[in-house]
């Protein structure tokens, strides 16, 4: 395993970057959202469905996917079990309603060299695809307004799988299902739940410290490698590349 610092010669990035499909996390690894369409989407899906008028401040958040998120608040609010299941899909409906209706004030920032990464991805052929535990309606708006739609022809979500786990096998699956069984896939993203994600999978692993974790805390859990960012990774194609 390698970690910060340590990939900087040709032929570490033949390794890093000889996968054949490259599934991207969406918040904190290919893009940031300051606006609050999301999280005013998760606020009114409380309110209407469990009756609660609650935030997710103080969470940890951040590599969890919607349905663990609004479970971890209506926790907090003595809401659980068959309670928090019953209502679980008006909740989901009206985030993905309440998304599809502000989308306009989405106001994405594109992470440190990620078009360029993936202009020379898609350059080679690969394969994209994003894993995130949004809900898909909520993943494909933010990815729109990024202007970063246009990249991916593979997408799994959060909509039936509360386990970011799951739906990197999902995302494992689909890729194979398109290049082959013995096809190579490295999920890239931004925190330890990715990584730990990508290791119950048995896939390939970049981390990257464009979210809220530290290249050094994430480095820590043994991805495969780990950068401050994609400009590092921009960085190590050759020139010709």
């Amino acid at each position: 395993m390698l970690t910060d610092g340590e990939l900087g010669t040709k032929s570490d990035a033949r390794q890093v970057l000889s996968a054949d499909a490259y599934i991207f996390d969406i918040d904190g690894t290919l893009l940031v959202t300051r606006d609050l369409v999301h999280w005013n989407g998760l606020h009114q899906a409380m309110l209407e469905a469990y009756g609660v008028d609650t935030t997710i401040e103080g969470l940890s958040y951040h590599g969890k996917t919607d349905i663990g998120i609004l479970r971890m608040a209506m926790e907090r609010c003595g809401i659980s079990g068959a309670s928090f299941e019953a209502r679980l899909p008006t909740a989901l409906a009206t985030i993905c309603r309440e998304v599809e209706a502000n989308a306009g004030g989405l106001r994405p920032e594109v992470c440190s060299g990620i078009l360029e990464l993936l202009t020379k991805l898609r350059r080679h052929e690969k394969l994209l695809g994003v894993a995130s535990g949004n809900l898909e309606v909520v993943g494909w708006h933010k990815i729109s307004a990024a202007g970063l739609r246009e990249f991916f022809s593979l997408g799994c979500f959060g909509d039936k799988c509360e386990r970011r786990a799951d739906i990197f096998g999902h995302a494992l699956f689909q890729a194979r299902e398109r290049l082959g069984e013995h096809a190579t896939v490295c999920f890239i993203g931004d925190t330890p739940d990715d990584i730990r994600a990508a290791r119950q999978v048995n896939a390939e692993i970049i981390s990257v410290s464009t979210g809220v974790h530290r290249s050094e805390d994430l480095a820590l859990l043994r991805p495969d490698s780990c950068y401050h960012s994609c400009s590092e990774l921009v960085a190590l194609f050759p020139q010709k590349y």
